[in-house]
């Protein structure tokens, strides 16, 4: 069986995800089979693996670092919240049901064999598993039926870092409250401490070091600096939608959708010099984009509303007309169209008028569609008729079909990865485009092909603007991440940490 690991956090937003992720790399270079685990996570931004099953994408982010295929068992749960008080439960990457906070809290419990055959049949394959928490261990309300942090290390039998995020304040009282309100043999399984996201003169922060390892009795392992990678984020604790851009060469908006999911398709558009990817959630801050995008939601009909009610529908709409790139995806896709009904109360119920820009009905049923696709563009017209015979790739995790009408023509042929079989997806019309698949901009042929699209209608020169290999750039920043902290961890002791185990 693997060596263990975990990395619990006295938050959300801590850097556990991160800290996670790097360890795994810095493993893999040194020579050893590594994979990530999280028994539960809560997230609306998803992946589909290669056998068609779901889970969350800081798993996926994690074994990429790890130099590995994602697998449904390094996320056994899946909570994909639904509105305030309740989530899609996802196990071992199939839907389980919908559950409300406190229904799910009572049956948890019963998960934990599923929980633990995942765990252990990930820690027979490899070396080192590297565990990730949730939130906090010490969340006292909950930590009774805890099996995503102590709970989950005293199973797996995993030594513990405990990571405080100096960057928001009060680190030392963040790592001394935390162990403070653990039982004794949860503080015996805390076998050291990073202080994360440190900015500044290290000597300053010694003096309190000293002091913490005094209190504690556990040694600070590491002060890891404020590294600026840029890896996929968790989407409830991102700070992509509260950093302000101002417009560029080529500026387009994304539609911050209040149940906004895997907004993680446009993080290729972000690396392109010279164009500003701006995520907006009021009129006034739409301005002028050459391009919309629609994203994905966890609840396309409710989100169409909220955009209706706030006047941003009537700006895309108008946006629309006078000719702008309207582009959405899953979610997205499905509100540009006439109707959509929801007779089985998947969502809200009920039926309601979709956008209207693309002649089409959507009809949500209980089945999931979860798949990974290739494909190509098909011979397009309109605004983006350089994409034609383009090749993509991605995945579709969606509830509801789409069925087109006269004067929309469907968008892309893909293969399905799991049943094999060969199909069209999407739609366009003139100038508003739409699909099911997620990533459909992750290829930097497609990438490129959309900002020459949109220079040339602008007339302007793009060609100083390179594309990024998207693939090839993650690697770059998974390798940088690990050197970050190689130079400020003490990665010799937590080697004895995780030799030692508890």
């Amino acid at each position: 069986m693997a060596k263990a690991i975990m990395i619990q956090g006295t938050m959300s937003n801590a850097g556990k995800s991160l800290l996670a992720a790097g360890l795994c790399r810095i493993f893999k270079q040194d020579g050893y089979k590594v994979a990530p685990f999280k028994s539960q996570n809560m997230a609306l931004n998803s992946f589909i693996t290669k056998d068609g099953l779901e889970m969350g994408r800081a798993q996926v982010m994690q074994a990429e670092a790890a130099g590995i295929q994602p697998s449904v068992l390094m996320n056994p749960i899946l909570l994909k919240p639904t509105n305030d008080v309740g989530s899609q439960v996802i196990v071992n990457g199939e839907v389980l049901g919908t559950m409300s906070a406190r229904d799910y809290f009572q049956y948890k419990k019963e998960l934990i064999p599923k929980v633990m055959e995942a765990y252990e049949t990930l820690a027979a394959q490899y070396d080192i598993v590297v565990i990730e928490g949730a939130g906090s261990p010490a969340e006292i309300n909950l930590k009774r039926e805890d099996i995503v942090n102590m709970g989950m290390a005293k199973m797996a039998k995993a030594p513990v870092l405990l990571v405080g995020d100096i960057d928001r304040g009060g680190v030392f009282a963040q790592l001394l409250g935390t162990i403070s309100l653990l039982e004794e043999d949860e503080k015996a399984m805390v076998k050291g401490m990073i202080i994360n996201k440190f900015r500044g003169d290290r000597t300053i922060l010694d003096p309190g070091v000293e002091i913490l390892e005094e209190k504690s009795g556990i040694p600070v392992v590491g002060v890891a600096p404020y590294l600026n990678i840029q890896v996929e984020d968790e989407d409830s604790l991102t700070d992509r939608f509260s950093t302000a851009r101002e417009a560029d060469l080529i500026d387009i908006a994304v539609i911050r959708v209040p149940r906004i999911s895997n907004f993680t398709d446009f993080n290729a558009l972000e690396l392109i010099p010279g164009v500003s990817l701006r995520y907006v959630k009021q009129v006034r801050e739409l301005k002028n984009p050459d391009m919309i995008i629609l994203p994905g939601t966890k609840n396309t009909m409710e989100d169409l509303l909220w955009m209706r009610q706030n006047g941003l529908e009537a700006a895309i709409l108008k946006q629309a007309d006078q000719g702008k790139i309207i582009f959405g995806v899953c979610g997205g896709y499905q509100m540009l169209g006439e109707t959509l009904s929801d007779p089985e109360g998947v969502e809200a119920g009920g039926e309601i008028k979709g956008m209207g820009l693309l002649p089409m009905q959507t009809v949500f049923r209980e089945n999931k569609t979860r798949t990974r696709v290739t494909g190509t563009f098909q011979a397009l017209a309109g605004s983006l008729s350089a994409l034609s015979g383009t090749e993509l790739e991605g995945y579709e995790i969606h509830m509801g079909t789409t069925t087109l009408a006269d004067g929309a023509k469907p968008l892309v042929r893909i293969s399905d990865q799991v049943t094999g079989s060969v199909r069209e997806d999407g739609a366009y019309r003139e100038n508003v485009y739409g699909s099911y698949v997620h990533g459909i901009f992750d290829r930097e042929e497609v990438v490129k092909k959309i900002v020459e699209a949109i220079g040339a209608k602008k007339g302007i020169d793009v060609s100083q603007m390179s594309s990024v290999d998207f693939a090839q750039f993650k690697e770059t920043q998974y390798d940088l991440l690990a050197q970050g902290l190689r130079e400020h961890l003490d990665m010799k002791k937590i080697y004895e940490i995780l030799d030692a185990g508890v």
